[in-house]
Order: structure tokens, then C-alpha cells, then sequence
């Protein structure tokens, strides 16, 4: 891997060595799970039995997380019986960092025995069916980024310098997740997931061409993380929160507050599923 000066002169592998030493340093858990908590989101982190909390700033390479609803920590413990890793928060393109630190945390889960990675975020509703407050199983997602984490020079340790997207979301973790919301009695709601760089909000044209693109919600976050996950052949399953209606629906303007609230309303419902899911992985 390239070297990057975000690691203060250290490469990737080097920075990742550090982390992963430094968090089992201070946990004796073998994480088979990742969480990346979203916007509003985090609550799912205080639901761990036998939390240690390692603070991001604290973490050799990591950066710090500066949005609002991202508490910044890592948390390790157990949850329905099974060990886990939760971001509570995560890091954004948009903050300043680059591609390799935002994702530095799926390469982090992975180097700690990971096999499963759930990524959620706080989206816009592109599709006209959706309301605020749905949660969407995210079964495909278009970059819009204009980027890819995987620029550069290729480290076959960490995967395939051509890495397979074709079923970047795995479908066994989408029946598993439709299944739980089924039993539940949750709205699950089924969707193409447009990453975009952010940070200003979409114009409605902008979500117009989406939507002609096949999007059905829209978010700064999620395909970074998932495009590494699949480099390390990590299994997938991402859960969209649609907390507003994207610019152009409704004739309102959109606000990071709305986004908040939202994702509080919608909080039992996620909880619910996401427990479940865990409960129920093989």
C-alpha cells in the first residue's frame, strides 16, 4: 500500500498493525461482527453487554470523528450472544480525511477475526413510495462519489486488485433481514443505495437523475466502507434509515436536526431488526 501521511509517516499496514494491537491490548474480545453506526444510529452501541470503549483519538492512525450524532468510539462486547465491534460513528470523506482512513476501520474489523460487517447510515428518500422513518434494506448501491478507496497500488494481502461487486450486499444477510422484519411485523422497505460526497445536501435535479439512475435513497456515507469489505471478502449487509425525503419531494428545506429526530422515532424499529438479525447469524 501506498504511504500516507495521514499515519504521520506510516503506511497503511503499518498504522493498521498499530491499531489492531493497540485495541487488543485493551480487549480480550473476538469480534465475528462489525457494526458501523450511522447518523442517529449509535444507540445500537449501548446495547452491548460488557462494553469496553476505546475513544477513536485514543487509537494509533485513527481519525477523529466531528459530526454531530457520532459519538466517536469504538465499542467491544457482546450482543444476542455473539461478540462484536461497533463504530459508534464514523468517518466522512467530506470531514477532510482521505478514502484510506475512512475505511481503516473495516480493515481494522478484519484483522480482528470480522467476518460479518452490518453498515447502516442516515439516508434521503429518493423513491416516492418511502416516508421518513423507513428502514431500507440496501440490496445494490451506485458510487457517485467519484471515487474509490482502491486507488493506488494493490496489497494482495489485504485482497484482488480487481476486487468482484457483483453481489457487494450478500444475499443470504438480505433473506436473513427480511425474514426478522417479517416475524417482527417492521416495515422493511427494499432499495439502491447513490453514495455522494457531500457535504451540502442534493439539489432537486440532482435527485431527479438519481432517481432516473435507479437510486431509491441517498447518503455521504456506506460505500467507501463497503467496496473495502468486499476487497477482504468480508460478508455484507447494509440498513438505510430514511430520515428525510431528498430535496424536491417535499417542499421543505433538509437540515442535519431533521435527520437526528428522525432517526430517534425510527430507533425501536431499528433496534428491533438489527438485534434480531445478530440473534439469528449462523
Amino acid at each position: 500500500m501506498s504511504t500516507n501521511k495521514s499515519y504521520s509517516g506510516a503506511s497503511l499496514s503499518e498504522a493498521l498493525e498499530q491499531a489492531t494491537e493497540y485495541v487488543k491490548s485493551h480487549s480480550k474480545a473476538k469480534p465475528e461482527i462489525g457494526l458501523i453506526l450511522g447518523s442517529g444510529l449509535g444507540v445500537l452501541a449501548n446495547e452491548i453487554d460488557h462494553p469496553v470503549k476505546l475513544p477513536f483519538e485514543g487509537i494509533p492512525g485513527f481519525p477523529v470523528s466531528t459530526v454531530e450524532g457520532h459519538a466517536g468510539q469504538l465499542v467491544l462486547g457482546e450482543l444476542e450472544g455473539k461478540q462484536v465491534i461497533a463504530m459508534q460513528g464514523r468517518f466522512h470523506y467530506y470531514e477532510g480525511y482521505s478514502l484510506e482512513q475512512v475505511t481503516m476501520p473495516v480493515r481494522l474489523m478484519k484483522q480482528l477475526g470480522v467476518r460479518t460487517v452490518i453498515v447502516t447510515n442516515a439516508a434521503g428518500g429518493i423513491n416516492t413510495t418511502f416516508q421518513a422513518g423507513d428502514l431500507m434494506l440496501i440490496t445494490d448501491h451506485i458510487n457517485f462519489t467519484g471515487r474509490n478507496p482502491l486507488i493506488g497500488p494493490n496489497d494482495s494481502a489485504y485482497g484482488v486488485r480487481f476486487p468482484d461487486m457483483s453481489q457487494a450486499y450478500t444475499p443470504s444477510l438480505q433473506q436473513l433481514a427480511l425474514s426478522i422484519a417479517e416475524q417482527n411485523k417492521l416495515q422493511l422497505v427494499q432499495g439502491v443505495y447513490a453514495g455522494v460526497v457531500g457535504p451540502s445536501y442534493e439539489t432537486p435535479a440532482e435527485i431527479k437523475m438519481l432517481r432516473k439512475m435507479g437510486a431509491d435513497a441517498v447518503g455521504m456515507s456506506t460505500v467507501p466502507e463497503v467496496i473495502i469489505a468486499g476487497h477482504s471478502k468480508l460478508d455484507v449487509l447494509g440498513i438505510s434509515c430514511i430520515t428525510n425525503m431528498a430535496s424536491g419531494i417535499l417542499d421543505q428545506p433538509l437540515s442535519h436536526d431533521e435527520v437526528m429526530e428522525t432517526a430517534e422515532v425510527a430507533k425501536e424499529s431499528f433496534l428491533k431488526l438489527v438485534r434480531g438479525i445478530i440473534h439469528n447469524m449462523k
